[in-house]
């Protein structure tokens, strides 16, 4: 697949790269991973892609000021990334304001909705910051794009760059990739209609909207029939992200995440009888939608109703900070903590803690749980996708029943080898626990096998190939 210079785009709120200022007043740089790393890394230096993000930090705006945007090709790896300085008060209210604090709960169906959403005079201030920085983003692709360029736009912090893009360049190939659940009719229309109309023929201005799973793609459709009478010449397409089992195999083996396994081995202890504790993992960023709080009530439940569990098994929850400048989710990560301690102070003794809560980020760490947990919980009440459901199976050693919420993406592709929950259903979760942590290790064994051929059926690279070659048809 060959492309001439700034033929292909892709335009994400977050870039390949992040900074930061030292004390000495130099720059300091991180580059990050995942899907679309590895995927413009497929295509080629002679592609001469281009990544259009935006800053994110002071550090990343700082760059910006003194680069102009276009980055040092030495700090990206030498890709070609463009960073957008978009003042923090028009940032912070397109970001905090409408994409994670509407679209998101939109999506994710998380509005307590007796008291929640209305939308009101600082809504529509909000809204008006979303329309600047989608304006930024297509401006900046229609200035860098060359003639029949192919464009990708990421998620729903950018669902207007499409319909705007088209109208300033009418010559490229657009695409839009929902990396989030849509929202079924009834819940979207929770919107203001001319809210609902922007969002969609914004998303609707690409040649192609893909999304992650085919009832996603279906809600979008049906949103799109009521609300604006079709999806017009938009095609509509599906790509089922898949985990990177290379990377995730050859990283799972450093002799970081073996000292993390030795360490959590030691922190485990043995049950009465000499054998390992069993382990029930979850590796989630605390957010409202990954249902930590449940899952905990749903280990409890375990622990009350089976008493055999008792001193057995140990709940590993890896449940890291997100999205902490907003007090909701602050509000939640106090509450897994809280009823994580309640669990150990009803039933932990002293030689075994029944909750090992970690709030901290550790990969590393995460790794060394994939590989040594006899059950994976992953039971959010909705995700796109949900990856730690497809990475542990890859990296697991001797073999994890996975336990999985039947409102995460990744259901639809590994339904048939989990041990499937409805994820409001404490009880019910504590069953599946309950017949997880009993399964016999050759039903376990190929169940994994299965799963993790599932899990790795489109790697990122591959995902992103094939939208580019979607949108070249």
């Amino acid at each position: 697949m060959g492309f001439a210079q700034g033929h292909v785009l892709v335009a994400s709120n977050r870039g390949p790269v992040s900074y930061d200022v030292r004390e000495d007043g130099s720059l300091g740089v991180r580059r990050g991973g995942g899907g679309l790393v590895s995927g413009l890394s497929a295509i080629g230096p002679d592609a001469g892609a281009v990544w259009v993000c935006a800053a994110l930090g002071e550090g990343d705006r700082e760059a910006v000021r003194r680069t102009g945007g276009a980055l040092d090709p030495a700090d990206t790896g030498g890709q070609r990334v463009r960073m957008l300085g978009i003042p923090p008060d028009v940032y912070s209210a397109a970001y905090n304001g409408i994409a994670n604090s509407v679209l998101w709960f939109v999506h994710h169906m998380l509005y307590d909705i007796p008291v929640e959403p209305a939308f009101g005079t600082e809504f529509r201030q909000q809204w008006a910051a979303y329309e600047t920085y989608n304006r930024a983003f297509a401006d900046a692709l229609a200035d860098e794009a060359a003639e029949g360029a192919a464009v990708l736009v990421q998620d729903y912090h950018l669902a207007l760059v499409p319909g705007m893009l088209r109208e300033l360049r009418p010559d490229l190939r657009i695409g839009h990739f929902s990396h989030t659940p849509w929202a079924p009719v009834e819940y979207f229309r929770l919107l203001p209609d001319d809210i609902a109309g922007q969002l969609l023929r914004g998303i609707l201005g690409a040649d192609r909207a893909a999304f992650l799973t085919h009832r996603w793609a279906g809600a979008f459709t049906a949103c799109c029939k009521d609300a604006v009478g079709g999806t017009g010449t938009t095609r509509v397409g599906v790509h089922g992200l898949g985990a990177d089992a290379d990377f995730l195999r050859e990283r799972a083996h450093r002799p970081d995440v073996e000292d993390r396994i030795a360490a959590l081995r030691d922190q485990l202890g043995t049950a009465p009888d000499g054998t390992p504790r069993k382990t029930v993992v979850r590796v989630d960023r605390t957010e409202l939608s990954k249902n930590i709080v449940r899952g905990l009530l749903a280990y409890r439940e375990l622990l009350a109703s089976r008493p055999e569990w008792r001193e057995r098994v140990v709940h590993i929850a890896f449940a890291y900070p997100s999205r902490q400048d907003l007090a909701v989710y602050r509000d939640y990560m106090t509450e897994v903590g809280r009823v994580a301690e309640e669990i150990n102070a009803e039933y932990g003794t002293d030689g075994w803690t029944p909750v090992m809560l970690r709030l901290d980020d550790d990969f590393a760490r995460s790794l060394a749980a994939y590989r040594i947990a006899d059950v994976a919980l992953v039971n959010p009440v909705r995700d796109g996708m949900n990856l730690v459901a497809k990475e542990v199976p890859v990296v697991s050693d001797a073999g994890c029943a996975l336990v999985l919420s039947r409102e995460a993406g990744a259901y639809e592709e590994m339904g048939d080898d989990a041990i499937v929950v409805n994820p409001y259903d404490v009880s019910g979760t504590a069953d599946a626990l309950h017949t997880a942590l009993s399964m016999g290790d050759g039903e376990r064994a190929e169940r994994t096998k299965r799963l993790a051929a599932a899990a790795t059926a489109l790697p990122p690279t591959q995902w992103f190939l094939d939208q580019l070659r979607a949108l070249e048809k």
